[in-house]
């Protein structure tokens, strides 16, 4: 029987795809790797944070208006920007700085308990390597591309393993020896059993770097939504925290108030971030603006959003693991594993076919 002319086309596209995810897979795939590991222990990063430093979370989770009044005096002109609210699994107020600095207060009297940055936490400097690989703007497009070639091995890596038909048992054991066999099949089976959480993985992480050009295709494709933030005039001295806090805690029934922006001079208007019931962002997409005297000027539910812009806003989350509970933070934390684990069996499959 003749032989298909298919057949050697679709041998030389294997051999070129073979050759591609062999060595893009050895450099990029080592950055890759390691952006990865950093992201499975940022899976847990409040976790660690209060096996650090237990003090943050011997405390009770009460926002008090007169205790964010008080951070915000002392702490604003010295570039505090914003600040989490004290929630269940954090019970104290976190504050985000201008340059990137992270400082912890106490609920009670708002005195400061602890101040971090990437130059003198862990935790922080793997958050670092993980979003901008230490690079600034720079790193973070860097890591795009990274993220653009990585998406292209685990596509290539599941069009190589593609078996025959009635081969699909086959193409999944996993070989004890001899070792050329050994990684081979421990890279294909372990590569395509778990491709579909590393996928979605690194497609949000992607979708995280290019949030601009991903948020323009979700609206056009499924229709989005662009809420201006209102503009009030200064004409209280400073916000009445205290009624601007039980205004927040009002606008939005159902919705727990989880982030305050500390207005710049001159700003009439404070704005909180909420998450609504049905949301999967851990600190909410919806938003809530007041004036200095705790009117409501503004109430955005994120739910009610058209499908793709709550399609974008489901990118975060799902990437972190904060979709699924328990469960999926294991999941994502065992995505951020793989890349390790398929660059060290690629490596010595390779190593060993080649040594033969």
């Amino acid at each position: 029987m003749a032989a298909s002319p298919h057949r050697p086309g679709r041998r030389r596209l294997r051999a070129a795809l073979s050759w591609l995810h062999l060595w893009l897979g050895l450099v990029a795939g080592s950055a890759f790797a390691v952006v990865a590991l950093a992201g499975t222990v940022l899976v847990f990063h409040v976790d660690l944070l209060k096996l650090q430093h237990p003090d943050l979370a011997g405390h009770e989770a009460v926002a008090d208006g007169r205790v964010l009044e008080r951070i915000v005096d002392e702490w604003g002109p010295r570039g505090l920007r914003s600040l989490d609210l004290p929630r269940d699994g954090l019970p104290v107020w976190q504050g985000y700085f201008e340059d990137g600095r992270r400082g912890y207060f106490a609920p009670v009297d708002g005195s400061l308990l602890l101040t971090r940055s990437h130059h003198d936490d862990w935790l922080m400097w793997l958050h670092e390597l993980h979003v901008e690989l230490l690079g600034g703007k720079a790193g973070k497009e860097a890591l795009g591309v990274i993220g653009w070639i990585a998406l292209g091995l685990l596509l290539s890596g599941l069009y190589l393993w593609w078996p025959k038909p009635g081969r699909w048992l086959a193409q999944l054991k996993v070989h004890a020896g001899p070792p050329t066999r050994r990684w081979l099949t421990w890279h294909r089976g372990s590569g395509v059993v778990l491709l579909p959480l590393v996928l979605l993985v690194s497609l949000t992480g992607v979708g995280m770097i290019y949030g601009n050009g991903f948020r323009t295709v979700l609206a056009a494709l499924f229709g989005g939504a662009t809420h201006a933030a209102p503009v009030a005039d200064a004409t209280v001295a400073a916000p009445d925290w205290s009624r601007v806090l039980a205004g927040a805690n009002a606008a939005l029934p159902g919705a727990r108030v989880n982030r305050v922006a500390v207005p710049g001079a001159g700003d009439g208007v404070v704005g909180f971030r909420a998450r609504a019931a049905g949301e999967w962002h851990p600190v909410g997409r919806s938003t809530i603006h007041l004036d200095h005297s705790g009117s409501l000027l503004q109430v955005v539910d994120a739910t009610a959003d058209p499908a793709g812009t709550r399609i974008h806003q489901a990118i975060y989350p799902l990437h972190i693991g904060a979709v699924g509970g328990a469960a999926m933070r294991w999941l994502t934390a065992l995505a951020g594993l793989m890349p390790a684990f398929l660059l060290v069996t690629g490596f010595l499959f390779w190593r060993r076919r080649r040594g033969r």
